[in-house]
């Protein structure tokens, strides 16, 4: 996979790093959706394709990234389609930091040595190219701002970052409480995206330990997979639209 195309672990990071402090917006929930940001990236090359709520390997073939083809291995190495919820709310701890260093590595940020409270070491990243992160954001406020269907990869990537909870640190205040609400509203464009997202979602609020009944039905009819990524899981959406 060349260089030519930063994936979407790459553009979530990208749009948490706060360029003012050089920290991460949303810490704890990101780890989890950069392993759901892997799964979709891995489905936009290919690799992967969603069979119910599971995912499963349909072509094992590596696609160059090492940090995407090393999830693409533990994914073939299960045998069988694993529940995205169970997969995304594995141990991923670690994850951010693994995508900041891949980041330095592809000369996309740079790191700067500091100390907390005088005494403390720290290490902030700071993007080498604020054209990309503009570039990114910008792709997100289009959609937003135009209500025009966004592609794949964009409507997938407003998913993640509603998912994570980056809605007010992109859109802040009461100003941006629409703008919020539109980034919400965009999981519905992308299957994939939205059966990720809700499965991030369902990590954060503890729902990957119970088995779901059907998780396909709704009154008790079987809909396609696609069909039912997208449609609302009340007690996490509820939770993250507040925000």
């Amino acid at each position: 996979m060349g260089r030519s195309r930063r994936t979407l672990p790459e553009e979530l990071l990208l749009l948490a790093l706060d360029p003012a402090t050089g920290t991460t917006a949303q810490p704890q929930s990101l780890d989890i959706g950069l392993a759901g940001a892997q799964l979709v990236e891995l489905a936009l090359a290919g690799r992967i394709a969603p069979d119910g709520d599971r995912i499963a390997v349909v072509m094992p073939r590596p696609t160059g990234d090492p940090t995407l083809d090393s999830a693409l291995e533990l994914l073939r190495r299960r045998g069988s389609p694993v529940r995205a919820v169970h997969w995304i709310g594995g141990p991923r701890l670690g994850l951010r930091q693994i995508y900041l260093s891949h980041l330095e590595r592809c000369g996309m940020v740079h790191a700067v040595a500091g100390q907390m409270c005088g005494v403390l070491p720290t290490t902030r990243y700071q993007a080498t190219d604020t054209a990309i992160s503009r570039d990114i954001r910008a792709r997100l406020d289009n959609a937003i701002r135009t209500g025009v269907p966004p592609d794949p990869r964009t409507a997938a990537l407003a998913a993640l970052a509603h998912a994570v909870g980056l809605g007010k640190h992109l859109y802040p205040g009461n100003e941006g409480r629409s703008s919020r609400s539109r980034l919400r509203d965009l999981i519905r464009h992308d299957p994939m995206g939205g059966l990720v997202a809700h499965a991030v979602m369902d990590v954060q609020n503890g729902v990957a330990a119970q088995p779901r009944r059907n998780p396909t039905a709704v009154n008790g009819t079987r809909q396609p997979a696609a069909v039912a990524a997208m449609q609302p899981r009340h007690g996490a959406m509820a939770r993250v639209a507040a925000h």
